[in-house]
C-alpha cells in the first residue's frame, strides 16, 4: 500500500536533494506498516468523534517520497560516535545550530509532510516537526525517555523569534579608559570629625526621598518604553501549531520532567507559559492522544501514559508489537559536526542585538562569533561590536569595538610562549604615544608588570611581587622640543621626561622611617621628593625634599652640597639624632643614581609599547591559524603538506640527478646559464672542466698517499716501542703486537694497490672526459 503525492506539492527546498537514491523502505510500505496505517486511521476517526471541536491529529503524514508513514516509525534511535551526543544539551544544541527552520504554512495546521531525519540532515532544513523528530531520535539513542510533542505555543516560540529576548551571553559594559589613580597609602590620619546626628538623619531622609522620586521616574520611563516596544497582540494566540520534545524522568539521571525546544536547544519547565497545550505525543514504540482538559495550557497536565483516562494510545494490548523504523541509519560526518551551521554561518537576532556564528576555520581571521549591540529595536544603529576568535597564532580571543567612543578592547588567551605576555589591550588607534591601556600576565614577566596606561603626555605602570617592593610608577612627559620642518613628524621616544613618581610597599624588615613609600624625580625642576612609610603609631609620614647641586660646566665648577639643599618634615624622636650632612649627601647621591637608572627603564617601556604595536600591525596584516590535527581541516592540511613535501623531494631528487649527469652544470652556473656559448666561452669551459678533473684526480691521489704514509709511520712507531719493551712483555702482549703488525701490513698493502689502480685509471678518466666534451652538443659546434 502506498500513496504517491505529486512532486509539486512537496516543499521547494526538497528538490535540492536527489530522492532517486532512496531505499525501498522510503517508497513502499511493508505489511506491518499497512496494518499500522489502518489502525491509526481508525484511531483518528474515533478521536474526531469524541472531540469534534479539536483539530485532526498528526498520525500518518507523508514522507519525502510521497508515502504515508506512521509517525512512530519515522523515529530512528541513533547513538552517534561523538561525546557531544551523550547529553541532551549536546544533542539539542547541535540540532538547533545545524538546521534552518521552515515555518509551517498555514501556522495553525499540522504539516502534511514529515521527512526522514536523513533527509533533514542532508538538506539542513525542516519544520519544527522535522527538528523534533531528529532530536528525539538522538535522545532515544543516548538513553533518554524522550517523546515528540504536537501542540500549541506562542508566536515567538513557533517562529524562533528572539527579537524580544536579551542575548544570554551579553557581557557587561567595560570600564571607561581613564588613568589609574595613585593609591594613597600615606595620607594624614585626621581626627574624627564631629557631626550632628539629627542633621545626619535629616540629610539621609532627604536623600532617600530624592532617590525614591528618581526611582519612580525611572520606572515610569521604563514602563513607557516597554509599552512602546511591546509587539501587537497575536491574533492566532493559542492556535499556532508547534512541535517540541518531552523528556520524562527516570533515565540518564533525569529527576524531573522537562521540555526541550528543538529550535533553540533550550530546556524548559513543563509549566512554562510559552507552551499553550498538547494534542498528542509519540516515541518509537507508541502514539498517545491527550484526553485531559487543555483549558489551562500545560500547567495541570499529568504525564502518566499508562492512565487511559488521561492518555489514549494507538497501540495497546496484543496489537502492541515492536515496530521497525523505515528510516535509514542516521550518520554524521566529522566535517558536518565541525561546520555546525548551514554553510558554516548562522545569524540570530535578539532584542537590540544580533549574533553571527561562524564555523571554526571558515573565516581566515579565525572569527567564530560576532555580537553586535544596537541602540534601536530595528537594529540599524550599532553601538558595540564584540568578536570572539579561536585558533589564532597571535592568541587573540576577543575584540570589542565601542562605536560611540571608537575604543577597541582586545583580550588574549594566556600563552607561555608569548613574548610580551599581553592579556588585554584597550586603544583608539595603533599609533604610539596615544591613549591606551595594556594588561599583562605578571606571573610570566620578569619585571612583574601588571598594567600600563598611556596618555599623550603621561604613562602609568603598575607592578606586582617585585623584590624591590615597587608597585607603581607614573611618568609625566613634556611636549616635543625638536625643530621640525614642514611636513615632518617628531621622532618617537623623544618626549622629555619632566616628572617620575614611584611608590613602594613597606619592607617590614626595616623601620618605617627608613623605607621609602614614594619618591618623586622632578627632572624639570632639578628636585627630588622622598616620602617615607608611616609607622604604626604615627599620623604624618616623614618627608625630605632635595635640591640637586648644579653640575660642572665649561665655565663653572660643580656646586657643593650644603644642608640648605634639604628640607622637609622629620618625626621628632628624643632617642634619635638628626641626620648629618654627610649622610644626607650620601642619600642624595643614591637618589641621583636611581634617577639615572629609571630613565632608561622608561625609555625601554616606550620601546616595548612601540614593539607591541608594530607586532600587532604585522599580526593583523598576515593572520595565521593553528589547525588542530584531529579535525577535518587539520587532516586535510596535513595531507596537503605531505603531498607538497613528497613533490618537493621528488623535484629536488630529479634536479640533483640531472646536475650529477651534467658535467657542465657547475661551470654554466658561473656564466649565468647562457642559452648559447661563444667560442672563447666554450674554450674556457673546456679548459676549466679538464683542469677541474685533473685537480680532483691529483687531490685524491695525494689523499691516498698520505693515508699510506700515516699507516707506515704508525707501524714504525709500534715497532720501535716493541724493541724497547720486548724484554718486559708477556706472551699475551706479544700476541697482540703480532696481530697489530699483521693487520696494519695488510691495510698498507690494500692502500698501495688502490693507489696504483687510481694512477692507472686516471689517464683513462682524463681521456674519457675529453671525448665526452667533444660530443657535448653545447661544445661540439666549436671543435674543428
Amino acid at each position: 500500500m502506498h500513496i504517491v503525492t505529486p512532486e509539486l506539492l512537496l516543499p521547494s527546498w526538497t528538490k535540492e536533494v536527489d530522492l532517486s537514491q532512496c531505499p525501498a523502505s522510503y517508497t513502499v510500505n511493508r505489511c506491518q506498516e499497512v496494518r499500522l496505517l489502518a489502525i491509526a486511521d481508525h484511531f483518528c476517526t474515533l478521536y474526531m468523534q469524541f472531540f469534534p471541536d479539536r483539530k485532526p491529529l498528526l498520525v500518518c503524514p507523508v514522507n519525502e517520497c510521497g508515502i504515508k508513514k506512521f509517525v512512530s516509525t519515522t523515529l530512528r534511535c541513533t547513538q552517534l560516535p561523538y561525546p557531544e551526543f551523550c547529553s541532551w544539551e549536546g544533542c539539542a544544541s547541535f540540532v538547533a545550530d545545524h538546521l534552518t527552520l521552515e515555518p509551517l504554512e498555514p501556522p495553525f495546521d499540522p504539516p502534511r509532510f514529515l521527512f526522514s531525519p536523513t533527509l533533514v540532515l542532508q538538506s539542513q532544513r525542516g519544520t519544527c516537526f522535522d527538528f523534533s523528530t531528529l532530536l528525539c531520535s538522538l535522545l532515544l539513542g543516548a538513553g533518554y525517555n524522550a517523546y515528540c510533542v504536537s501542540g500549541y505555543a506562542t508566536k515567538q516560540m513557533c517562529l524562533q523569534d528572539k527579537s524580544l529576548q536579551e542575548f544570554p551571553l551579553l557581557a557587561t559594559e567595560v570600564k571607561d579608559m581613564t588613568t589609574e589613580q595613585k593609591p594613597q597609602n600615606n595620607a594624614v590620619k585626621w581626627p574624627r570629625e564631629l557631626e550632628s546626628r539629627f542633621e545626619k538623619r535629616q540629610e539621609e531622609k532627604k536623600q532617600a526621598e530624592a532617590n525614591t522620586a528618581l526611582l519612580e521616574k525611572q520606572q515610569e520611563a521604563q514602563r513607557l518604553q516597554e509599552e512602546s516596544e511591546r509587539p501587537p497582540p497575536d491574533m492566532l494566540l493559542g492556535w499556532r501549531v508547534h512541535c517540541w520534545v518531552l523528556v520524562l524522568s527516570g533515565s540518564c539521571g533525569v529527576l524531573e520532567d522537562f521540555f526541550i525546544d528543538p529550535l533553540t536547544g533550550r530546556g524548559y519547565s513543563t509549566t512554562d507559559e510559552n507552551f499553550l497545550g498538547i494534542a498528542s505525543i509519540w516515541n518509537h514504540e507508541n502514539y498517545w492522544a491527550n484526553m485531559q482538559d487543555r483549558s489551562r495550557c500545560c500547567t495541570d497536565l499529568v504525564y502518566d501514559l499508562e492512565n487511559t483516562m488521561m492518555w489514549e494510545s494507538v497501540l495497546h494490548g496484543s496489537t502492541n508489537q515492536p515496530m521497525h523504523s523505515w528510516v535509514s541509519e542516521i550518520t554524521l560526518k566529522q566535517q558536518d559536526l565541525e561546520t555546525r551551521w548551514p554553510e558554516g554561518v548562522k545569524t540570530i537576532q535578539y532584542r537590540k542585538t544580533k549574533a553571527d556564528r561562524f564555523a571554526p576555520y571558515l573565516r581566515p581571521d579565525g572569527l567564530v562569533t560576532r555580537l553586535t549591540t544596537y541602540k534601536d529595536l530595528d537594529c540599524t544603529h550599532a553601538s558595540v561590536v564584540k568578536e570572539w576568535y579561536r585558533h589564532r597564532h597571535d592568541h587573540l580571543e576577543e575584540r570589542e569595538l565601542n562605536k560611540d567612543t571608537n575604543v577597541t578592547t582586545e583580550r588574549f588567551r594566556p600563552a607561555q610562549r608569548s613574548v610580551y605576555s599581553l592579556k588585554s589591550h584597550r586603544y583608539v588607534t595603533l599609533t604610539a604615544e596615544t591613549e591606551r591601556e595594556m594588561e599583562f600576565d605578571s606571573c610570566i614577566r620578569v619585571d612583574g608588570l601588571v598594567r600600563r596606561v598611556e596618555l599623550p603626555l603621561e604613562m602609568t605602570e603598575t607592578f606586582q611581587d617585585r623584590d624591590d617592593f615597587l608597585y607603581y610608577r607614573h611618568v609625566v612627559f613634556g611636549q616635543h622640543v625638536q625643530l621640525l620642518g614642514p611636513g615632518e613628524t617628531p621622532e618617537l621616544g623623544s618626549r622629555p621626561i619632566q616628572e617620575v613618581v614611584e611608590c613602594f610597599h613597606r619592607n617590614r624588615s626595616k623601620p618605617a622611617d627608613e623605607t621609602m613609600a614614594e619618591r618623586v624625580f622632578l627632572l624639570a625642576e632639578e628636585r627630588i621628593k622622598v616620602t617615607y612609610h608611616l609607622g604604626d603609631d604615627g599620623n604624618i609620614p616623614a618627608r625630605r625634599n632635595f635640591i640637586k647641586p648644579r653640575e660642572a660646566t665649561e665655565t663653572k665648577k660643580a656646586q657643593d652640597f650644603t644642608r640648605d639643599m634639604v628640607s622637609g618634615y622629620q618625626r621628632v624622636d628624643p632617642f634619635t639624632k638628626d641626620a648629618e650632612t654627610q649622610h644626607l649627601h650620601m642619600m642624595l647621591l643614591d637618589l641621583l643614581k636611581e634617577e639615572k637608572k629609571v630613565i632608561p627603564r622608561i625609555r625601554d617601556s616606550e620601546k616595548e609599547v612601540r614593539a607591541i604595536l608594530a607586532s600587532r600591525k604585522q599580526e593583523e596584516s598576515s593572520i595565521e591559524l593553528h589547525v588542530a590535527i584531529d579535525c577535518s581541516a587539520g587532516i586535510e592540511k596535513a595531507h596537503r603538506q605531505r603531498e607538497d613535501m613528497e613533490r618537493l623531494a621528488e623535484e629536488e631528487h630529479q634536479s640533483l640527478q640531472k646536475e650529477m649527469k651534467d658535467i657542465l652544470a657547475h661551470f654554466l652556473v658561473q656564466l649565468d646559464n647562457p642559452e648559447t656559448l661563444s667560442l672563447p666561452a666554450a674554450r674556457q669551459l673546456h679548459q676549466d672542466c679538464l683542469a677541474y678533473l685533473q685537480t680532483k684526480l691529483i687531490d685524491k691521489a695525494n689523499l691516498m698517499q698520505a693515508h699510506v704514509e700515516k699507516e707506515k709511520q704508525e707501524l714504525q712507531q709500534k715497532q720501535q716501542w716493541y724493541q724497547q719493551n720486548q724484554t718486559n712483555m708477556t706472551k699475551e702482549d706479544k700476541d697482540k703486537y703480532l696481530a697489530y703488525c699483521a693487520a696494519t701490513t695488510s691495510r698498507i698493502h690494500v692502500l698501495e694497490l688502490r693507489l696504483s689502480s687510481h694512477k692507472d685509471t686516471a689517464t683513462q678518466k682524463y681521456r674519457a672526459l675529453v671525448d665526452e666534451l667533444r660530443q657535448d652538443p653545447r661544445l661540439a659546434p666549436h671543435y674543428l
